[in-house]
């Protein structure tokens, strides 16, 4: 079905994986677009409640994107690239309703840290590399990186990355906030299928209506604790809320019907 992904579905979780080994996962085009593809399937599959994006093999995550594919680019074709790109992907990701864990193994760098952090969240490999080199190449991050990096990790140390064009390993992103975990490479997606599975037992409807509220904080012109008094008011008309508040009174597990 797709030529640069592999996809699989298990106990609530798909996991989608950048499949180009050779090219260290690196995003292009067509990557984009079946990225896109598979996540708006995964977000209409009503057994979905958490996607995880990862890459193949041990190297990387996704090394950055094809450079190839726009070295002779224009003005116009270059801010159609972004544009574009943070459309079908990046803020697609970001504003999603399911959740998006990005289990960073190995390279996360330019694009693929941009990938990374339009995730919900990120936990990594202890192998795993991550920054913006944009600026060796004479650009600068266009898939929301100068935005969301400076969110994750401070805007100094963001200008830093991004003005050095260096990496930062594994336990200095831990440190940075810019990922919640580090593991082994061989623990990294047994790691996020744990945490996957804490999230599959809360209420579906609610995590989205937290999401929402969240990434209004980081919405210009929108008032954050007004989208959440919004949102709070919508959780009681759920049949979610019903069957939580019933549950906790009986003293039993809730079984959410997502709805």
């Amino acid at each position: 079905m797709y030529t640069n992904i592999l996809t699989s579905q298990n106990d609530g979780i798909t996991q989608i994986t950048i499949n180009r080994p050779l090219k260290l996962n690196a995003l292009n085009k067509e990557t984009i677009q079946e990225l896109h593809a598979a996540i708006r399937v995964a977000d209409l599959d009503a057994e979905t409640k958490v996607i995880i994006i990862t890459g193949s093999g041990e190297k990387a995550f996704v090394a950055g994107a094809d450079i190839s594919e726009f070295a002779d680019f224009s003005v116009s074709e270059g801010g159609n690239l972004a544009a574009k790109g943070q459309e079908l992907l990046f803020d697609f990701v970001a504003n999603l309703s399911t959740p998006v864990i990005a289990a960073v193994n190995g390279f996360a760098l330019g694009g693929g840290l941009e990938l990374a952090m339009a995730a919900h969240f990120r936990i990594a490999s202890d192998n795993a590399k991550m920054g913006l080199p944009e600026v060796s190449l004479g650009l600068i991050p266009g898939y929301g990186g100068t935005q969301r990096l400076s969110e994750l990790v401070g805007k100094g140390r963001a200008m830093e990355m991004i003005m050095t064009a260096g990496m930062i390993d594994a336990n200095q992103a831990l440190q940075y906030g810019l990922v919640n975990h580090v593991t082994t490479q061989e623990e990294l997606i047994p790691l996020a299928e744990k945490l996957a599975g804490k999230i599959i037992r809360n209420s579906s409807v609610a995590i989205g209506a937290a999401i929402k509220s969240v990434n209004a904080a980081y919405t210009d012109g929108v008032n954050g604790y007004q989208v959440e008094i919004e949102q709070f008011g919508n959780c009681f008309g759920t049949e979610d809320f019903k069957e939580g508040t019933t549950a906790f009174l009986e003293k039993r597990k809730p079984s959410f019907p997502g709805k």
